[in-house]
């Protein structure tokens, strides 16, 4: 009886907190998807359900200030497969997004390294170099407009040195000659290089950010050691502080193509389309068909191609940076 009676406490005891336990965790659950849902719900409707609303628009017979939303086929997509401009527009920001990424790739990692080896006075270079992130596109287009423009701006010092053939800048109709696709031109359209210098300006400072952040994070140990084995600076950054950089790079890739692919606002208030469509992008051509011509099907279309590009390039970088992560883990 006794022996039974001291164990009967003892076995109630261990059995208690279990319970106690799930209660807890269930509750903690319910917290969680209640913080959590309203953001899903958010992203359900208004990402995922605008790309279906926008997928279906693009196959409809909405040609008009009539909404019309009836299955209209790929006639849409057919038109823009065929049309000079949205095809000028593609090879332009395909161009402009391999230009402003490689140009702030190469201009953010040379200022990085510059600002690593503290130079003197390098807080007030770091800050002067991330001023151009906190202005909107619109000033920036507003004001490269001005310094670009052919009869003002830079041009005003060239000509005082006395450089006779001055540059168009966003201006000019050349297209550097090249491979011809059907009517198209698969080359590099100088106005775009004007276009390139304003977004690089401006966006040159982030990729500083993202690889000074990194450089700072190799060990001095490492380059210290690299020294004592008598490997020159050059060779200590080829081998042992650029190859750390590699996840980084990934990072603004992705970050700054996916800005490039969709951008906008630059080039609206900078050149629009340009003579002959030489600095005119997807983007530009989807608001004025959408907004201006009512072709919402066509308008459509066109964010539909601009999704699949970025998916494109998504996909792979994507892919780049998770396989460098395993790399680095294993």
């Amino acid at each position: 009886m006794s022996t039974t009676a001291r164990t009967r406490p003892g076995a109630t005891s261990e059995a208690t907190p279990a319970p106690a336990r799930r209660v807890r965790v269930d509750r903690d659950r319910i917290v969680t998807l209640a913080m959590v849902a309203p953001s899903v719900l958010a992203i359900g409707v208004f990402v995922y359900g605008f790309i279906a609303w926008t997928g279906w628009v693009s196959v409809s017979n909405w040609t008009s200030f009539v909404r019309d939303l009836s299955f209209g086929g790929l006639d849409a997509y057919r038109w823009m497969l065929t049309d000079f401009r949205y095809l000028s527009g593609l090879r332009n920001v395909i161009v402009f997004t391999i230009l402003f990424v490689g140009a702030s790739l190469l201009m953010g990692l040379i200022i990085a390294i510059a600002l690593d080896r503290s130079p003197r006075g390098h807080p007030v270079w770091r800050t002067i170099f991330l001023f151009p992130l906190a202005i909107s596109f619109v000033v920036t287009g507003v004001v490269w407009q001005w310094l670009l423009n052919p009869s003002a701006g830079l041009n005003i010092p060239l000509a005082n040195l006395g450089l006779e053939d001055l540059p168009l800048w966003y201006v000019s109709t050349t297209i550097v000659p090249g491979v011809t696709w059907g009517r198209i031109e698969m080359v590099v359209p100088l106005a775009l290089v004007a276009v390139v210098i304003a977004a690089v300006w401006q966006l040159s400072g982030f990729a500083m950010a993202i690889y000074l952040a990194g450089l700072q994070g190799v060990s001095e140990d490492l380059r210290e050691a690299a020294r004592v084995d008598g490997a020159s600076e050059l060779q200590i950054y080829r081998r042992v502080v650029l190859p750390p950089l590699k996840p980084m790079t990934i990072t603004i890739i992705i970050v700054l193509g996916h800005m490039a692919l969709k951008t906008f606002d630059l080039i609206y208030t900078m050149t629009g389309p340009g003579t002959g469509y030489v600095t005119d992008v997807p983007a530009v051509y989807m608001y004025e068909s959408t907004f201006r011509a009512n072709q919402f099907a066509r308008g459509a279309a066109i964010s539909m191609s601009l999704l699949v590009l970025m998916l494109l390039l998504m996909g792979p970088a994507i892919r780049a940076r998770r396989k460098v992560e395993e790399e680095t883990a294993a």
